[in-house]
């Protein structure tokens, strides 16, 4: 085994590729085969994926027609899905009666199709391939279609012997000289039936009367043909063979031909059903019974045709009889007795059909079952189906390469490999349809024989072919590469260690692999399209190409001459002549020949006339394929047709659309639009089965061709338009497998470009075909759901098809639109097909649907569906990334978000980047994944519900921890859009409509139009050189105004960039400046106006944008300095020096007010107009602020002063929130809130000494407010309720110097002095401020006995109470001193702790109140008893003491001191460590009852009570001694050796709880499962370092949290793993990562749910679910993070309670006695008589 190991080092880019695995003796010569590329040894019709279960179903059509429909709706619908969801295979069933019209049953055509349908079926199809359904009818014998001149002649003399009026032989039979030899044929009905063609058209009485008129035609014809072939055959004439045809009927036909000489293998894939009737002679007079025998009518008397019965006999009970006996062919045979009135009734025909419904199902199943093999083998290898792909396409190529030519013999000599020097690639060139495709597909195919003959059989040739971008990974140079160094490496036995992630080095592996070729192993690589290759990695420059080749080496490459500028790269690479070879068109005579040769081979000519047309045509045009179509032309010419010039077109394109015309006029137009527009807009082809389903699903195309009198269940169309379809464009509709399906697509581009123009030029129907793929894709019509059916002919018009008109076209009578729903039959499409529902990881993807939905959605807009059918879709996402698929689906995300612009789709495609390693690593994680970090975000992204609901339904099949509640931190980065090197080249930015358009002005007077997401420059104004002061938009974006130095307003058209109109403004005559020149001082827009002033001007300049010319100004009795207007564009508001404003009416430019503030020192920074309130708010420079009530515009009423003045820093910010509640004021060194309610200030928020800030914004819901800081690169979010900063966001690009928030979208832009501009979604930022935080680490966690409430401690005063379903802290209960211990009862009503200041307290958990206190000891460990009576508080320097909860009396001192002490299950005894010794203390007494003590020097490490044994406790010595001490009896009752130095490190240890069970973990990487009965250790690998365990109440789960190794540096930001262990297997049922560090693990007791508390103050919640079953769904939806209540995107936050302890003591511990305080409510009696103490309602309080 040779090894590749290349200097670089990089992980593969396929999870499950090939590179590393190696080809052994037990793969599959046919695998090998494939890889090798020797596609002679491959299968003759098929390769080995492009399977499909095609059964052909012989059968009379008319007395088997109730089976058939039953089978059609019920059976056939269930074999598909089995076989999709068992086999990633399409069920087919060929009935070519069903459907059809009955009088076109005996039609020749329908004959030779079936025919030709049935060996098809026999050959192809990869399990049972052929059903027979055999009953009491033989039926009639067929009209001949054609029949030799010599045979016909000899029949017509026969006839005329016979007396026989043979004149409508003649009539309807026409001599074919054109026919090898001539023959004659039976001319259509519609040239022959009078009315026929208007009986299309017109009324259904024509065409019941054309119908009648063929039957007695066909009877009469099947008489004469049948009476002289018998009267030749007894004379001896025609043998028995030869007359066969004209005498045995299509049934017999088919049988025949499907079971007669076939071996016993094959036999087994084919079933035969035999319905007899007993006694049926008796009913043949009944008329109904015609349908289901052969009668003849003789006289008055119908009987039944004993001629016909003989030969039914002869097959049922002679032929078929003799194959079963030679072969294990199944036969059911079942006799079925009449009514003795109806004879073969309904009920008795349903009762059959039933029976049969069901072995049929049985038998396919079983044949399929015992044929078909799974095949995972394209499933889990991406490289073997990219080389079956381009195998399939290669054989399908070489079969239509017709035209040989010196050309093959020159390629056959390159290839050949020499002895001398190196080679070069060999240049295959020329113009389109000049058949480059064809012949290096011949190449292909020829390269492995004719080394093989060249250097003998033991010669092992490799050859490699590629049709560039006929795939995905072959149109991209990297992929490309890649697959085919795999591919090399397989073939030769190399090790690829790692690919690499450079494109040079990728080219530099394929020399190192070229070299590995050898004369024994020699390497032909044929690359065909060179033009096709996308120009990433400047592929098209083809710096790539090997150039000097190893001797055993060959590359043929073929471009088109004049496309990109390839030939001239390889000219100028490859500069020997010797290697180019055009493909030119050919001489005419050797393509005249060679058309002569095809008709020949089909047993066709043409006459001399017409060849003088075939000549004129040939010397236009000699390509390939022009000689192609001119020979399907002509194929079909009968020697009397009428032939000219106008027969046959000139060109390619001409004949390609004659070849379409031609089509439609056989098969019906509107058939043929729908049909060919679906395979060219499909984006990888149709199969047979996909768009036979999507033709059922158009009601145009089905308003075309159901019969209104055949409107049933299932509606569908007639499988024969498919076949003919096929077989009218056989060669041009090609089949090429992909996985596991065979696709239909174009041959060529030629014809996929023919068919977009004729059949997707109209914009409207692309649309609704579109629309319709996607429907079928996303299973809309599944499952039995019914589609309405609008039988509607006037739809017709919608079609583009005005220039060619359908000579067929209908007008039906009935015109009124009738509307029924009728069920399609189409599949469901699931994502995957799963095999086995308990191995959720074993599946079939269904790549059709990966394949083609998405594009089909985008095309026809349906972004709904895009985003809740795929992108939110966690099967979608699961099926990507376990398929390797992983940046395709980022593709997509990226795709839906260009089209639907949801940001919950771009913060989902961040994710996914963030967690790709993890994910890729170990898929099953992916829903505890997105659920950690979509959680926190759900309130602000709300469209994110949809994919947590999806992780919380198909989730836990993989992974068993679903997070209730997540606390993880989100990582979140802006767009980020460099706009100059220094924030001070800025002037002006502005955000617009859209969230991802921003214009932005630069002192250079450039005015920008910028696309932040891609970075584009979309737009770009240039104001003339001239320094702009500011940019403004108008609120529908119409004008864009721009103020310049010059002192100029430019309005310019916002969406052409054009400029409308200049206008001056000019100031006030006595303008305060003298000698200088005043500038614009600030402008403002209304929707039809610009409002603008002067530097000291009193005057506003007011100016029409519509017409660009000034209106008025408006006269001011101060200096002028902010301008605000109402929103309705009516009043001006026009703030001044003094604290002044003055209203003005925009329409008649009237002063209608002038108010001025108290405050008249400073002048008016803002003006703010709640229009919801009447109001008008007045901000001045220093914070003051005035409120004028504007109900009476022209008399504005003082409501409110706010004084601010003490304040000295200036304001640098004011922002109205959305709702107009409340009103921000951003100082330099305060931000204050103001409730536009009562007026007053309701936060602020003072920054440090040395700080100031530059800007602050309010959220939407005004919940949080984001601030910047100078001379700081972060942005900082507070909570408004609680003070506390959230999330501090840094911006990487420098100091924020600006912040502007979008009034449109909850947009923030900010600015950073390197002049970048970043782009932050304030409701993702906020939603940061949504997880509770104590701000300190957890250390301990309590959980309350219903499991509603955590209560946690971490070291500060106060211990927090958590909401378990929302997250949020609902109370804090403040202490005195450090709380040190918390306890609760089993309700979790109370709640008793202690400080580090000597005070216990019990709290009243539900109101938050302190009800009792008690001072005096300083209590080291605090337990409440099970039965909630009794405290024991523990004390290390004086007594402990037990005390009864409900009155806080004392029951009893403890004196000696114990250690990690634990109450008994019986609530008898404490038991708890002291040195040595193993205590238990009477609860009752406080004296040692129990103990056990150990020898000198031995000491007791650790000890567990058994839950389920109450008197038992399990401790380990630091001998490594386990023992089991029963406490009642004193004894040991079990001793377990642990091996040496095991203790060394014990972490933790715990017990399970039925005691069998110890688990010990030492702070390394293995859990130590101890079986306390036989002693045995099993070790069990972890994840890494394990931190914490806890083991489940059950016993059965084991929960640990565990440190990443340190080698695993690629998981960006996991701190540690939480990992859910199933112990009855030992096997990880759940990851997830943490991305803090946890300080503390809790376990619940019931459910089985997960605390984790962290070093931030924050808690995680989680669940474990290791079935998914009905109880997990109905927990996970009550839970808070999943209620979508009201449809409201926010979440209800409670408001939090803080409750603070008592400031006096109830009661005061003393050495042994206790002193309650005379205000106690507790009466003061003996404690031992505590119990009959009369309780105070206090006291009752305490006892609930």
């Amino acid at each position: 085994m040779k090894r590749m190991n290349p200097r670089w080092k990089s992980p593969p880019m396929w999870p499950s590729g090939v590179g590393s695995r190696q080809p052994c003796p037990r793969e599959s010569a046919l695998r090998r085969a494939a890889i090798s590329g020797n596609i002679n040894a491959l299968p003759p019709h098929h390769v080995p994926t492009g399977r499909s279960v095609r059964v052909f179903i012989c059968a009379n059509p008319d007395d088997t027609e109730a089976e058939r429909n039953a089978l059609k709706e019920h059976v056939y619908p269930k074999l598909r899905d089995f076989c999709r969801e068992n086999y990633g295979i399409e069920f087919q069933v060929v009935d070519l009666y069903w459907g059809v019209d009955p009088e076109e049953w005996d039609s020749p055509e329908l004959q030779r199709l079936r025919m030709k349908l049935l060996e098809e079926c026999l050959k192809t199809s990869a399990g049972p391939c052929f059903v027979g359904l055999v009953g009491e009818k033989y039926g009639s014998i067929r009209v001949p279609g054609e029949v030799e001149s010599a045979e016909f002649e000899m029949i017509l003399d026969a006839a005329v012997e016979a007396g026989l009026d043979t004149h409508i032989l003649e009539e309807w039979y026409c001599r074919d000289e054109n026919s090898v030899p001539p023959a004659y044929y039976l001319k259509p009905k519609a040239q022959m039936l009078k009315n026929y063609q208007n009986s299309m058209e017109s009324s259904s009485a024509a065409k019941t009367k054309n119908d009648k008129a063929w039957r007695n035609v066909s009877e009469e014809i099947k008489r004469i043909f049948r009476t002289a072939v018998l009267q030749l055959q007894e004379k001896g004439t025609m043998k028995s063979a030869q007359a066969k045809k004209f005498l045995c009927s299509a049934l017999e036909d088919e049988l025949d031909f499907a079971l007669g000489k076939q071996t016993p293998a094959f036999l087994r894939k084919c079933v035969c059903y035999i319905r007899k009737i007993s006694n049926f002679d008796r009913f043949a007079k009944l008329p109904e019974m015609a349908r289901y025998m052969d009668i003849v009518v003789g006289g008055d008397r119908i009987m039944r045709n004993q001629e016909a019965y003989e030969r039914l006999l002869k097959v049922r009970d002679e032929f078929i009889p003799t194959i079963v006996a030679a072969s294990n062919l199944r036969v059911y045979s079942s006799v079925t007795h009449c009514d003795m009135k109806l004879g073969y009734s309904q009920e008795v025909e349903s009762h059959y059909v039933e029976g049969l419904c069901k072995q049929f199902y049985e038998d396919m199943v079983d044949i399929i079952q015992a044929t078909v093999q799974q095949n995972f083998d394209t499933e889990t290898d991406p490289l073997y189906d990219e080389i079956l792909q381009h195998l399939s396409l290669c054989k399908t190529y070489a079969a239509l390469y017709e035209y040989k030519a010196e050309t093959l013999d020159y390629v056959q000599e390159y290839v050949m490999p020499s002895k001398g020097s190196r080679m070069s690639p060999m240049v295959v060139y020329g113009g389109p349809c000049t058949g480059k495709t064809l012949l290096l597909s011949e190449v292909a195919k020829q390269a492995y024989t004719w080394l093989q003959k060249e250097m003998g059989p033991e010669t092992d040739p490799v050859v490699i072919v590629r049709f560039i971008g006929s795939s995905q990974l072959s149109t991209d140079l990297r992929t490309l590469l890649q697959s085919i160094c795999e591919q090399i490496a397989m073939n030769y036995r190399c090790l690829i260690h790692f690919l690499p992630n450079k494109i040079q080095e990728m080219r530099e592996l394929l020399i190192n692999l070229l070299g590995e070729s050898s004369f024994h192993r020699p390497l032909v690589i044929v690359l065909d399209s060179l033009e096709q290759l996308s120009d990433a990695d400047e592929a098209r420059k083809l710096w790539w190409l090997p150039i000097h080749l190893p001797r055993t080496v060959r590359i043929v490459v073929s471009t088109l001459p004049n496309k990109h500028g390839i030939l001239q790269k390889l000219r100028n690479l490859i500069h020997d002549e010797g290697y180019y070879v055009e493909l030119i068109q050919r001489d005419r005579k050797v393509c005249s020949q060679t058309l002569k040769q095809q008709l020949l081979g089909v047993k066709r000519k043409v006459t001399s006339g017409q060849q003088i047309y075939v000549n004129e045509a040939l010397a236009k045009c000699t390509l390939p394929m022009f000689v192609n179509l001119i020979y399907r032309e002509v194929v079909h010419w009968r020697s009397h047709k009428d032939v000219d010039d106008r027969s046959l077109c000139s060109t390619v394109h001409e004949s390609i659309e004659q070849l379409f015309y031609s089509v439609e006029n056989k098969l019906g137009q509107r058939f043929v639009f729908r049909a060919l527009g679906y395979i060219t807009m499909a984006k990888a082809g149709l199969t047979e089965v996909e768009l036979e389903d999507i033709l059922s699903l158009d009601n145009i195309v089905l308003g075309d061709v159901i019969v209104p009198a055949n409107l049933r269940n299932p509606l569908r169309i007639s499988y024969d338009l498919v076949a003919k379809l096929k077989e009218e464009l056989e060669g041009y509709l090609v089949e090429r497998q992909v996985r596991n399906v065979t696709l239909m697509v174009w041959a060529n581009r030629h014809l996929h470009l023919i068919a977009q123009k004729l059949y997707l030029s109209n914009e409207e129907d692309v649309h609704q075909m579109h629309s319709l793929l996607a429907e079928y894709f996303l299973g809309a019509w599944s499952g039995g759901r019914k589609k309405i059916f609008t039988y509607d002919n006037n739809h017709f018009t919608s079609l583009n098809i005005s220039h060619h008109k359908n000579p067929h076209q209908q007008s039906h009578e009935k015109t009124s639109s009738d509307k029924y729903s009728y069920d399609r039959q189409t599949p469901e499409q699931p994502w995957v097909f799963q095999c086995n529902l308990l191995e959720p990881d074993i599946f079939f993807v269904n790549h059709r649907k990966m394949t083609e939905l998405v594009y089909h959605l985008t095309r026809s807009g349906r972004t709904d569906d895009l985003m809740f059918g795929v992108i939110m879709n966690f099967s979608w996402l699961y099926t990507m990334i376990k398929i390797g698929q992983f940046e395709k689906a980022l593709t997509d995300i990226d795709t839906a978000y260009s089209y639907a612009q949801e940001k919950e789709l771009k913060f989902l495609a961040t994710t996914l980047r963030s967690i790709k390693v993890k994910v890729l690593k170990n898929p099953a994680s992916l829903s505890a994944e997105l659920q950690q970090r979509l959680l926190p975000v759900v309130t602000s992204l709300p469209k994110l519900r949809h994919l947590l609901l999806e992780c919380d339904k198909d989730g836990p099949k993989y992974c068993s921890i679903v997070p209730l509640h997540s606390s993880m931190d989100v990582t979140y980065s802006p767009e980020r859009l460099p706009l100059c090197s220094s924030y001070m080249q800025i002037v002006d930015i502005l955000p617009t409509l859209a969230p991802n358009i921003v214009l932005v002005a630069l002192e250079d007077g450039s005015v920008s139009t910028w696309d932040v997401e891609s970075r584009q420059l979309l737009r770009q104004i240039d104001t003339a050189r001239s320094v702009v002061l500011g940019i403004r938009l108008t609120s529908d974006e119409k004008y864009l105004v721009v103020a310049t130095t010059k002192n100029t307003l430019l309005i310019y058209d916002n969406h052409k960039s054009c400029l409308l109109s200049e206008v001056e403004i000019k100031g006030s005559k006595h303008s305060g400046i003298t000698g200088g020149v005043a500038f614009i001082n600030g402008f403002t827009l209304s929707p039809h106006h610009a409002l603008a002033w002067l530097e000291a001007s009193k005057d506003v300049n007011v100016i029409d944008l519509l017409y660009g010319w000034p209106l008025y100004q408006f006269h001011c009795w101060y200096e002028v300095t902010c301008v605000q207007c109402s929103p309705d564009g009516m009043y001006a508001f026009c703030g001044q020096y003094l604290n002044t404003a003055s209203v003005f009416h925009l329409g008649n430019g009237d002063k209608l007010a002038t108010v001025t503030s108290e405050f008249s020192g400073g002048f008016v920074k803002s003006i703010l107009v709640l229009d919801t309130l009447n109001q008008m708010v007045m901000i001045d420079n220093e914070g003051s602020l005035s409120v004028w009530n504007t109900k009476e515009i022209t008399n504005p009423r003082l409501m409110e002063d706010y004084d601010c003045r003490g304040d000295e820093s200036e304001v640098v910010g004011i922002e109205l929130s959305e709702d107009q509640r409340s009103i921000l004021i951003c100082k330099a060194r305060s931000i204050e809130v103001l409730d536009t309610k009562v007026w007053k200030m309701v936060e602020k928020f003072k920054a440090k000494r040395t700080e100031r800030f530059v800007a602050a914004v309010l959220s939407k819901n005004g919940q949080s407010i984001v601030a910047s800081m100078e001379n700081t690169s972060s942005i900082f979010v507070w909570r408004r309720d609680s003070g506390q900063c959230m999330a501090s966001l840094i911006e990487i690009s420098g100091a924020i110097v600006k912040l502007i928030k979008s009034v449109h979208h909850n947009m923030l832009l900010s600015v950073a002095s390197s002049g970048v501009l970043s782009v932050w979604d304030i409701d993702i930022i906020t939603a940061m401020s949504n997880i509770d935080k104590t701000g300190k680490k957890i250390q301990t966690l309590q959980l309350s006995g219903r499991e509603d409430y955590v209560f946690t401690m971490d070291g500060s005063e106060a211990v927090h109470k958590w909401n378990f379903s929302t997250g949020f802290i609902e109370t804090v209960f403040k202490h005195e001193g450090i709380v040190e211990n918390c306890v609760l009862t089993s309700s979790g009503d109370l709640m008793v702790t202690s400080d580090d200041k000597s005070s216990q307290y019990i709290w009243q958990t539900n109101t938050g109140e302190n009800i009792f206190r008690i001072n005096g000891q300083r209590i080291s460990q605090l337990l409440i008893t099970h039965n909630d009576q009794f405290v024991v508080s523990l004390c290390e320097q004086n007594a402990s003491r037990v005390w009864r909860l409900a009155t806080g009396h004392k029951v009893c001192n403890i004196l000696v001191t114990l250690q990690n002490a634990l109450i008994t299950t019986a609530n008898t005894f404490l038991v708890g460590t002291s040195k040595n010794k193993l205590l238990a203390v009477s609860l009752w007494s406080g004296s040692v009852s129990k103990k056990f003590i150990c020898d000198d020097g031995i000491t007791i490490v650790n000890f567990k009570l058994i839950p389920d044994c109450p008197d038992c406790v399990v401790f380990i010595t630091s001998t490594e001694t386990v023992f089991i001490w029963s406490v009642a009896d004193e004894s040991v009752c079990r001793r377990v050796q642990l091996p040496a130095n095991f203790l060394k490190n014990l972490e933790d240890f715990q017990i399970s709880p039925n005691g069998k069970l110890g688990i010990v973990s030492k702070g390394d990487e293995n859990i130590n499962v101890l079986d306390l009965h036989s002693g045995k250790l099993r070790l069990v690998h972890a994840a890494g370092i394990i931190w914490r365990q806890k083991l489940s109440r059950d016993g059965r789960y084991l929960v640990y949290i565990c440190f990443r190794n340190c080698d695993e540096d690629d998981d960006a930001g996991v701190v540690s793993n939480l990992i859910v262990m199933r112990l009855a297997d030992g096997k990880s049922i759940g990851t997830c990562s943490l991305y803090k560090t946890p300080t503390f693990l809790s376990l619940s007791q019931r459910a089985l749910n997960i605390i984790i508390g962290f070093e931030d103050g924050s808690i995680g919640t989680y669940t474990v679910v290791d079935r998914v079953d009905a109880a997990l769904k109905i927990k996970i939806a009550t839970s808070n993070s999943r209620q979508i209540v009201n449809n409201a995107s926010q979440k209800v936050r409670p408001k939090c309670g803080n409750h603070s302890f008592k400031t006096v003591a109830d009661c005061i511990w003393r050495e042994s006695t206790e002193v309650f305080s005379r205000d106690s409510p507790i009466n003061v009696s003996d404690s031992g008589e505590g119990e009959s103490t009369t309780p105070t309602k206090k006291t009752e309080l305490l006892q609930q």
